[in-house]
């Protein structure tokens, strides 16, 4: 069991990482919002944690409350992202379709940048030597930080799809116009989910900073925005499994394909172009869509015609 954990430990982590990472993307998707600004909080929140875990100016908060101090710097994080992602949100998700796109894939680049050219950052070289948290020995221990995080926020997803904030955000993904009409503030649900994906965003990074040791610009860039977009239109974008399953196999398939070298690469990039063509809806869309169908019904034997 050991031997298992040590080989495939991180790559268990990393699954369970991306999938969180993906349904930080799904938020806006059910209000209809083509955002990829995750990236964004999700560096964020790993600075935030990097910074208070190693910097000196909070050595003597570090001090009095030991492990408490991750503990903060996820609430912290999570205020951080949800604050920005309002200061964000209200001004671009005015936009739609790709414009909304491109505005936020800017919002990623921003961040990139500012945190090349500051100090408490580490400029290009980053934040080196974060501290583990709980006394873990092994990365594979984090599961035991992010499988329960994913957990919570199955069930938050779950009990959001089924309230009125969940119908609305259906509504207008379906018809924005139309749910203006029925009285749903368009711009108050966009904003809502936006914020909901930077908050979850932001505590994973600040969960992500001391499982990778160290943190840097490359964390939130637009190869990050593509890669959370594909985990949530592979895997599909109308179920909060779809996510989860995207991110865990685009995680999983270059990692078990590792021995064949270039080879991988090519085969995750086919994965991604059948999905494409032929799972519209992702993978958990075609698998609900093949769970729904029904045999074909045998017609009813004529009755016999007595003379």
């Amino acid at each position: 069991m050991n031997d298992f954990l040590s080989t495939y430990g991180f790559l268990m982590v990393t699954m369970v990482q991306a999938g969180l990472l993906g349904l930080s993307l799904y938020f806006p998707f059910q209000a209809g919002q083509l955002s990829l600004a995750s990236p964004g909080f999700y560096a964020l929140g790993g600075y935030t944690a990097a910074i208070m875990l190693t910097n000196p100016a909070f050595g003597a908060l570090r001090d009095s409350l030991g492990n408490g101090m991750f503990v903060l710097t996820w609430v912290v994080a999570a205020v951080l992202a949800g604050l920005l992602g309002l200061i964000v949100g209200v001004p671009a998700l005015r936009l739609r379709g790709i414009y909304l796109a491109l505005a936020t894939i800017a919002f990623v680049e921003i961040l990139r940048v500012v945190s090349l050219n500051l100090t408490i950052t580490g400029g290009a070289v980053g934040i080196f030597g974060v501290p583990q948290p709980f006394g873990f020995a092994d990365r594979w221990q984090y599961i035991l930080l992010f499988g329960p995080l994913l957990l919570l926020v199955l069930l938050f997803t779950r009990q959001l799809e089924r309230s009125r904030v969940g119908r609305a955000f259906r509504a207008i993904r379906e018809d924005e116009l139309a749910a203006d009409a029925m009285g749903v503030n368009p711009t108050h649900y966009k904003v809502t989910a936006f914020v909901i994906g930077a908050v979850l965003a932001g505590v994973v990074g600040a969960m992500s900073a001391p499982l990778l040791s160290s943190w840097n610009a490359r964390q939130g860039t637009f190869d990050a925005s593509i890669a959370i977009l594909a985990f949530v239109l592979i895997g599909g974008n109308r179920s909060m499994w779809g996510p989860v399953v995207g991110g865990a196999l685009l995680t999983a398939v270059p990692e078990l394909l590792r021995g064949l070298a270039d080879w991988r690469l090519v085969i995750n990039g086919l994965v991604l172009v059948v999905a494409s063509l032929y799972l519209p809806r992702g993978i958990v869309g075609a698998l609900q869509k093949l769970g729904k169908a029904r045999p074909p019904q045998r017609p009813a034997a004529l009755p016999e015609v007595k003379g």
